[in-house]
This record gives C-alpha cells, structure tokens and sequence, in this order.
C-alpha cells in the first residue's frame, strides 16, 4: 500500500506545481487554493509512504514522479518544446523510477 501512496504524492505533486504556473505568482484565487490543497495532500502522501518505504527511495521516486508528470504537463498545456534529447532523459528518469522500485525491499 505504501508504493501507492508513493504514486499519489507524486500525482499530487504534479497537481501542486501545475497550479503554481497557473497562479500566476499567486495572484489568482483558485489556482492558488488548488496549489495549498495539492501540496497538502502530496505531503500526506509522501509521509504515509516513507513510513514503510526507506526515506531516500521515497523522496527519489517522489520527485521523479513529480518531475516528469511536470515535464509532460509543460509540453502538452503549456507548449513546452519537445527535444530528443529531453525525451531521451525523461525516459532515463522514468526507467529510474521503476529501477528503484524493483530493488527496493
């Protein structure tokens, strides 16, 4: 069940920095609620799963999660450019989630 959490905090941490671009430096309402709300739950997230999971592989799949989910909402909705090199890392990084989940305990 802790992979799970993991997953969702990481989910709502694309939610969190989404809303932050959104918020315009906070300067509109819902966005920055959204922005509390998300950060909130991907924390609560994270703390349930590092309860099990060791703290560096949660943090490192955390992050990656939310880096990459980020990555992929910049160039879909915000028009980000699309490089191969940028695909290529990205793809490095998801396949260092997924290593990390293998060799963890």
């Amino acid at each position: 069940m802790s992979w799970v959490y993991l997953v969702l905090a990481g989910v709502f941490e694309i939610g969190f920095t989404t809303s932050l671009k959104l918020s315009e430096n906070f300067s509109r309402l819902w966005p920055s609620l959204s922005f509390l709300v998300l950060s909130i739950l991907s924390f609560y997230f994270l703390t349930k799963a590092i309860q099990t999971i060791p703290l560096g592989t949660s943090y490192a799949v955390w992050t990656g999660i939310g880096a990459f989910g980020t990555a992929i909402v910049g160039i879909v909705f915000f028009m980000e450019p699309v490089t191969a090199s940028r695909i290529f890392f990205l793809l490095m990084l998801i396949s260092s989630i997924i290593g990390l989940k293998l060799v963890s305990t």
